[in-house]
């Protein structure tokens, strides 16, 4: 938990969120669906082009209940706010939810971000991996699960690009695979439902291709 401000009733400290093409029309969904008392961290992270001026903030602030602020290097996550990685980089935490940033390697900002999240909040992180090309995300979500941790992937209905949710699936890591209005749903009774994230638990298969903590260490 981030010290005392982090609200007991919430199942998971921070939810990690991750999209390619069509992440814009898909983040702003999910804001618009995320109740102003939305207790956990959220952290999105998007491929788009490194510009003088980032225009994704003021964009999701449309019909967000929700404060959304760009992160900055040093930031200290904060429960109840979205919290968008400036292009080109990915967002590394310690268990207090202090942010370092760090220069991307090429469009690989998902993967070292869910990583960084399953070390340090373990079984108290949630990713999605929502619509996109390529495959980033993928090895994010086995670190995830071996973690503890939860993870939802966008569909291949209403997702614009069908790479990164469907190689997030080959690993076995998927908890749930939903539209993206049940996602956004089912984000907000994970995390506030009472014992939603247990009822919501589906056993790993057993070719789940996972990396436990100790794995990494």
């Amino acid at each position: 938990m981030f010290g005392t401000v982090q609200k007991s009733f919430a199942a998971f400290d921070v939810v990690c969120l991750a999209a390619s093409l069509g992440g814009v029309s898909a983040y702003r969904h999910i804001l618009a669906a995320l109740p102003d008392t939305f207790p956990a961290a959220l952290v999105l992270v998007q491929h788009r082009p490194v510009r003088e001026r980032d225009g994704l903030v003021g964009v999701l602030r449309y019909r967000s209940a929700l404060p959304v602020r760009l992160l900055e290097d040093g930031d200290q996550l904060a429960p109840g706010v979205a919290h968008v990685v400036p292009a080109g980089q990915w967002a590394a935490f310690t268990p207090e939810g202090k942010v370092s940033l760090h220069a991307a390697n090429g469009h690989r900002s998902a993967d070292p971000m869910f990583a960084s999240a399953a070390a340090a909040f373990g079984s108290r992180a949630l990713a999605a991996v929502l619509t996109g090309r390529l495959e980033d995300g993928a090895l994010g979500v086995r670190h995830i699960r071996g973690a503890g941790g939860r993870v939802l992937a966008q569909d291949i209905t209403t997702s614009e690009a069908f790479g990164m949710p469907s190689a997030a699936m080959a690993t076995g890591c998927i908890d749930f695979v939903l539209p993206l209005p049940v996602l956004a749903h089912a984000l907000v009774s994970l995390v506030m439902v009472p014992g939603a994230a247990g009822l919501m638990r589906v056993s790993l298969p057993s070719w789940a291709a996972v990396i436990p903590p100790e794995a990494t260490a």
